[in-house]
Parts: structure tokens; C-alpha cells; sequence
């Protein structure tokens, strides 16, 4: 009775470590505190999500609204009225015609009114034009039919946690402030402080990278030493 030996494939040659971009654009060996880029990123989609998460101005929108209908209202009363015969005059319309006639363009009161009603109406449509800031931190997820955000203290916290796993880091608390994440860790100063400092922005970037946000963010850190 023969036996046939099981055929064994020659080892293969171990491959040099591969280099990926870290989350500040430099190449570093893929390991600890480098996070690979799984997918290609696609800008269109990146100004999607960004987009569907920023604020719709619906405070503005809605006083601008009401003082627009209130003041129609108000025009569509008197005309009717007035031609009915019976003129309402909700609004005292002789003084102001007749302090508009007798003002002159030069009068100080004028002038402060009308910068007034300038500067409110530049507020309004700058509040109108200019974006808000992300309410959800958006994140890419390949497809540009599907928009992703993630809860700002949800992210804040994976970040914390992230930190809290470098050795020395006895707790870390995280917040965002506009586009950057501030991380805080408590250590017992055992270690150098800039290269301790170092290991926690990078497992930072890290978890950051992992979570693949689709809007670019900074990272602070700022080491606390408790005795």
C-alpha cells in the first residue's frame, strides 16, 4: 500500500513593508499608527456628504420670511381697505410722509437709520450665502449615492478611547472645535513629553484615518501631567 506525500508549496519571499501615506500626506511603513487608504477618494462625493450635512439657515430664513409676509399683509389691508373707502391706517402714513419730506439727506437720524437697515440687510444675506459648519461629521463610504455622517461626540470619543490605549496615557478627553480635534491626555510624565506627545497624535491620526472623514481635519494634542 503506497502512500502519496502531500504536495507543499515553496516558501514565499517576505515582501518588503508597503508605503502608504499617513494622515498628514507623509509615506511611513504600514504598522502601528499608519491606517492604509482602503479606497480611492472621490471629491464629488466628498462635497455631497459635506453638503448634506451643513446647516439649512432655517432660523434666518424663517424671521425673513414672517416680516416678508407680515409686511405684504400689512400693504394688502390698507389697498383694500383704501378702496373700499375706508382706509384703515394701521400705520401712521402722514407722519412718515411727512418726516420723510422734511428730512433731509444730510440729518444725522437718517443717516444712523439707513446704515441700520444696510448692516441688517448685509447680515441676512451674508448669513444666507455663506455655509454653515457640518452639524454630523460626514465620512466617505465609496458611493456617492450614499451620504454618511457620524455624531460629533461619537467621534470624539473613539478618538479618546484611541488615546488611552498609547502606554503612559492614564485617561484622554477629546473635542472638536470648528475643523480640529482636540485631544487631551492625562500621563504621569514617566516618558519624554515630545515623543509621548507624538504617539498619542499618532494613534489619533490613526483612528481618524480608519473612520475616513470626508472633510479634512486637524489634531491637537495637549499633554496634562498629573503627579
Amino acid at each position: 500500500m503506497s502512500s502519496q506525500g502531500d504536495p507543499r508549496e515553496e516558501p514565499r519571499p517576505i515582501e518588503p513593508a508597503e508605503e502608504v501615506p499617513d494622515a498628514q500626506g507623509e509615506a511611513g511603513p504600514a504598522g502601528a499608527h499608519r491606517a492604509p487608504l482602503s479606497r480611492v477618494h472621490d471629491k464629488v462625493a466628498d462635497r455631497a456628504a459635506v453638503r448634506a450635512f451643513r446647516p439649512r439657515r432655517r432660523v434666518p430664513a424663517v424671521v425673513v420670511a414672517v416680516l416678508l409676509t407680515l409686511l405684504g399683509l400689512l400693504v394688502a389691508v390698507e389697498a383694500l381697505s383704501a378702496l373700499t373707502g375706508r382706509p384703515l391706517r394701521l400705520a401712521p402714513y402722514d407722519r412718515m410722509a411727512g418726516w420723510a419730506s422734511s428730512t433731509l439727506w444730510s440729518d444725522p437720524w437718517f443717516l444712523v437709520g439707513a446704515a441700520i437697515v444696510t448692516l441688517i440687510g448685509l447680515a441676512l444675506l451674508v448669513t444666507a450665502i455663506v455655509p454653515g459648519r457640518p452639524r454630523m461629521v460626514p465620512v466617505r463610504s465609496g458611493q456617492r449615492d450614499l451620504v454618511v455622517g457620524l455624531r460629533p461626540k461619537g467621534v470624539t470619543r473613539a478618538l479618546a478611547r484611541a488615546a488611552e490605549q498609547v502606554p503612559g496615557v492614564r485617561s484622554a478627553r477629546a473635542g472638536l472645535r470648528g475643523s480640529t480635534f482636540t485631544v487631551t491626555p492625562t500621563t504621569s510624565g514617566w516618558r519624554g513629553r515630545d515623543e509621548f506627545k507624538q504617539d498619542v497624535r499618532d494613534a489619533v491620526l490613526t483612528k481618524l484615518a480608519e473612520l475616513d472623514p470626508a472633510h479634512p481635519y486637524r489634531v491637537a494634542v495637549h499633554v496634562k501631567e498629573r503627579r
